[in-house]
């Protein structure tokens, strides 16, 4: 198989399309899919409920880092990599994980796994601030060498 860069930046679309097809579904079904989660615990409260607001709650800026990725892929497809609006689209996918993280590290006080996806996600903005850092600088590096003769 002759694998190149067009091929893996259409195969991170494709997945990202996959991944907004779900996240829309859960969306639809965040009544059913909680109350389904629970029930099968055999939990009759309406803890569900909370389940429910916290899927509608990560879903903002879940639907938010899908976007910047979107455009992040978009632009690295088009041979534009070392750009400031690559910066802020990795910079807003790092503050969406952190947001996750946050609502997650919250819900953990109704359902205590919630912590291990609270430390994914953390885990996350780490490294996609890493990533950002260095893009920061690659762009001062290039804007450098653009000037040199």
């Amino acid at each position: 198989m002759n694998w190149n860069k067009k091929k893996s930046v259409t195969l991170s679309q494709a997945c990202l399309i996959a991944f907004s097809i779900m996240l829309a579904a859960l969306d639809v079904g965040a009544y059913w899919f909680s109350r389904w989660f629970f029930g099968m615990r055999g939990v009759n409260t309406g803890i569900w409920l909370y389940l429910m607001i916290t899927i509608y709650a990560v879903s903002v800026p879940a639907w938010l880092c899908l976007y910047a990725l979107w455009r992040l892929l978009k632009n690295i497809k088009n041979g534009r990599v070392f750009i400031p609006d690559n910066v802020r689209y990795l910079r807003i996918v790092s503050w969406c994980c952190t947001a996750a993280a946050v609502l997650c590290l919250a819900s953990a006080a109704y359902y205590l796994p919630f912590i291990f996806v609270a430390i994914a996600a953390a885990f996350m903005s780490l490294i996609v601030r890493i990533v950002k850092n260095v893009f920061h600088e690659a762009i001062g590096m290039k804007s450098e060498l653009d000037l040199t003769i």
